[in-house]
């Protein structure tokens, strides 16, 4: 018994922690396309903004789930860490909030209310997506930093938050390449060859910045073996890059063929990175501070809430792909009559 018991200690925080990290991945991708798309709406005329909100219409509500996820597993399977994260990052999840209601309010009422006032909750929806982006890549840049309170930590966390909204930018432009058609689908490419310059300054940054910030991330990445058998990581990323920015430079094409490889490549680079960013940090939840192992609830308590998350997690993953069966192809109008 004492034995299975220790063997649950090391392997149940093991599980969560790869479902939570699962979790905000998935968000990242799927919610950073659509708060990219509301970030890019000034730039669109009155009927292109219709067609941006519709294309991602049928999908954001079910992407947002995804961060429900992830914050419960973080407060019910490590809720040390829960207190720890969200006590120091209080004011950008507070602005996130905000954000994130402001964008779900203003996304019903554009399509419902009078057309003078329309255009009052089109800056509403803008508003929102900007709040929302830059507080998380503000409370990414923190996280990288370790959660302490400087200049330099500030400093950076104000700029990867404006490294990320460029980066959901990008995924937001791919998406509307992926689903629009016409003049808007030429206004994407055209965002999205120049949003690609933001990705390779954002990535690049957070992945200068972690290992300067810990010698145990420097060692991990940096010592023999391990730099060359983590060379792929980096270069898979660079053949990413260059690979979009060749396809970008030949669309649109007359029979829409390849409008998927940008979307396709921004998910995949999206992935890259945050594989070299969960590696970096592992076993740490809070980096330096607490690992998994330490901030985890009780075994006895995660085998009976890992029973709820293989049924709750399934459940998610299903509503989500079955959205975006039903809804494949060109984005149509977006009515609620």
């Amino acid at each position: 018994m004492t034995d299975m018991l220790g063997d649950q200690t090391l392997t149940l925080p093991v599980i969560f922690a790869a479902l939570m990290g699962l979790s905000i991945l998935i968000y990242v991708v799927l919610d950073g396309f659509d708060l990219g798309v509301g970030i890019l709406t000034p730039l669109a005329d009155e009927a292109q903004k219709d067609r941006m909100v519709a294309s991602i219409g049928p999908f954001w509500d079910a992407n947002e789930t995804w961060l429900v996820m992830a914050v419960g597993i973080l407060l019910v399977a490590f809720p040390a860490a829960h207190g720890a994260i969200l006590t120091a990052l209080y004011l950008p999840v507070a602005i996130m909030l905000i954000g994130l209601i402001l964008r779900g309010t203003a996304f019903e009422f554009r399509a419902k209310v009078a057309l003078p006032k329309k255009n009052a909750w089109n800056i509403a929806f803008f508003a929102g997506s900007i709040m929302t982006s830059m507080a998380q890549g503000y409370m990414l840049g923190f996280y990288v930093m370790g959660l302490e309170h400087s200049l330099a930590a500030h400093g950076f966390a104000l700029l990867s938050g404006v490294f990320l909204t460029v980066g959901y930018s990008f995924i937001g432009a791919c998406w509307l390449i992926l689903k629009t058609e016409g003049s808007l689908q030429r206004k994407a490419v055209s965002w999205a060859r120049g949003g690609i310059w933001g990705v390779i300054l954002g990535v690049g940054a957070i992945s200068l910045a972690t290992p300067l910030v810990s010698a145990r991330i420097w060692e991990r990445w940096f010592s023999v073996p391990e730099f060359f058998l983590l060379a792929p990581l980096p270069l898979m990323s660079v053949a990413v890059i260059v690979a979009m920015w060749v396809v970008l430079r030949r669309l649109p094409t007359e029979n829409d063929s390849f409008a998927w490889l940008p979307f396709a490549g921004a998910s995949v680079l999206f992935v890259l990175a945050f594989t070299g960013l969960a590696y970096s940090f592992y076993p740490y939840v809070v980096p330096e501070r607490l690992t998994i192992y330490e901030a985890a609830s009780a075994p006895e308590s995660l085998f009976i809430i890992l029973i709820g998350a293989l049924v709750v997690f399934p459940i998610i993953a299903a509503y989500s792909a079955l959205a975006y069966y039903i809804f494949r192809g060109k984005a149509r109008d977006l009515r609620y009559d």
